[in-house]
């Protein structure tokens, strides 16, 4: 359960702070309370983007929030074309525990130091208040569902702060936008992308990443000390502002998903989730805290948006290259495919072909396959209601069969009684009444087992009772045993 929350941490618990300060030199996003959400295929917002090759390739654009927040909009091309393609990549392996095990050490100071030698007293004593107020307020932040699921408030705080001494700052700056109500209320529940990750491995899938845990962690750690102590206090005051109401955060995760499942294909909100970091620039700021808040800006920019879309777009291109034959689906967060200088850019300048795929719109499939060839695997969660439907009819077939076993073998038990008699049965005592038939012997299930019980006889003898093993109440075939078996497991997986 630590492994699944780490790995739902790490995506979730980024992205946070994805839209915590917004650009105030943007035009601003239209109000989240404008948007319509469709319901009509061809209504709905894509982020699916077609690599024309045969066999085809795939970009789908993903956000780090629950996957049950958006997959109710997420056209059914987007999963079809998931569904169809044999590789899946994404931008890490979030289901491979030695990128989990390397994500957390990314994260640590070196040995021997810790987060109180570091930072300035005054800073360091408002991060320790701070922190001490979310684990007071995080049993009243969960969720009926999350303590059904067996969640408790220490376990879900340490789960996202354990260890904070010795994080670097600029991680700790992170985990804080991540010690909120919404996002404490959306933990245990798979990210998009660690869902379809989960879904591929199921599937059984070949997956694989394009990118190295150290290739996003050196650029956050890249930052310079007074970077990211101007950061990390940043970060502080606009919590310290939430919580004594003097501060309304201008966009939320909530606006994020609105925005996402709508159709707004602003490039400004979603590149700042694909990045993973605030931005901190504000023009409250004094003139000297608005340079260092551009700089901040500028450098992560550059280092976990530009850079990270040229090398991403480098090995999907090699990877088309290697692997002609076989059918892609990338899947990266949105913003990497929106805006300037994109992961489509770098594909479009190496010569291929790449098109926007609205809603609705069917897909490019391999040449040599025809209309309604491929067989497509459903969704887990999607093909739950329908397995448990047929477990039920399963079931009752089941009884019904044991129910005419059971009688049938009865019979047969009898019959073989019957037909086994010796000599001595048939005989009878001349002082005994010559029309008096014998009672037949009463035969009961007991415990499974199939007793069978004489009556008293003249003679004196004690009554006794024979009893056969083959117990006719547990007994199924080895073929409705075997299907009530895969039915279950599939179920359970």
């Amino acid at each position: 359960m630590m492994m699944m929350m780490m790995k739902v941490s790490f995506s979730a618990f980024l992205q946070s702070c994805v839209i915590m300060m917004v650009r105030c030199d943007q035009l601003p996003l239209r109000d989240s309370s404008d948007c319509e959400i469709h319901t009509r295929q061809s209504e709905l917002n894509s982020f699916l983007w077609t690599i024309k090759r045969d066999p085809p390739a795939f970009f789908y654009g993903t956000i780090h929030v629950p996957y049950t927040r958006v997959w109710d909009f997420i056209p059914e091309n987007s999963k079809q074309a998931f569904q169809e393609s044999a590789v899946v990549f994404f931008e890490l392996d979030l289901t491979d525990p030695f990128t989990i095990s390397a994500l957390s050490s990314c994260q640590l100071l070196p040995p021997g130091e810790i987060l109180q030698d570091l930072l300035p007293g005054e800073l360091y004593l408002r991060l320790k208040a701070h922190l001490e107020y979310v684990r007071l307020m995080l049993p009243s932040w969960m969720t009926p569902d999350q303590r059904g699921q067996g969640l408790y408030a220490e376990y879900l705080f340490n789960a996202i702060a354990g260890n904070w001494e010795r994080k670097r700052p600029v991680w700790v700056m992170l985990m804080v936008n991540a010690l909120t109500e919404a996002e404490v209320k959306s933990r245990g529940v798979p990210v998009l992308d660690l869902y379809l990750a989960q879904e591929a491995q199921r599937m059984r899938k070949s997956t694989g990443a394009v990118e190295e845990v150290e290739e996003q962690c050196l650029p956050l750690n890249g930052l310079n000390f007074s970077q990211v102590i101007f950061a990390l206090n940043q970060t502080l005051l606009q919590q310290e502002s939430l919580r004594a109401g003097s501060l309304q955060v201008p966009y939320t995760t909530e606006d994020l998903i609105k925005h996402y499942n709508c159709g707004d294909l602003n490039s400004i909100i979603f590149n700042h989730d694909s990045s993973q970091v605030p931005n901190f620039r504000n023009v409250s700021l004094p003139a000297s805290d608005q340079e260092t808040a551009q700089e901040i800006d500028r450098y992560f920019r550059q280092e976990l948006i530009y850079k990270r879309n040229e090398r991403m777009g480098r090995r999907v291109k090699a990877l088309l290259q290697e692997q002609p034959d076989r059918s892609f689906f990338f899947a990266f967060g949105a913003g990497h495919f929106l805006g300037n200088n994109t992961v489509i850019d770098v594909l479009r300048r190496e010569g291929y072909e790449v098109e926007h795929t609205p809603a609705g719109q069917p897909l490019r499939r391999r040449s040599s396959w025809r209309a309604g060839e491929v067989e497509l695997e459903p969704f887990l969660h999607e093909s739950l209601q329908e397995d448990e439907e047929l477990l039920m009819e399963r079931l009752e077939l089941m009884e019904k069969v044991e129910h005419k076993l059971k009688k049938k073998r009865r019979n047969k038990q009898k019959k073989q009684k019957q037909s086994h008699r010796q000599f001595n049965d048939l005989w009878v005592r001349m002082e005994d009444s010559v029309t008096a038939k014998a009672p037949p012997p009463l035969v009961r299930i007991i415990n499974g087992y199939i007793t069978v019980q004489t009556h008293p006889q003249e003679h004196g003898r004690a009554n006794h009772d024979r009893t056969f093993s083959g117990s006719s109440s547990s007994w199924t075939s080895p073929a409705l045993t075997a299907l009530s078996v895969q039915i279950l497991t599939r179920l359970l997986l």
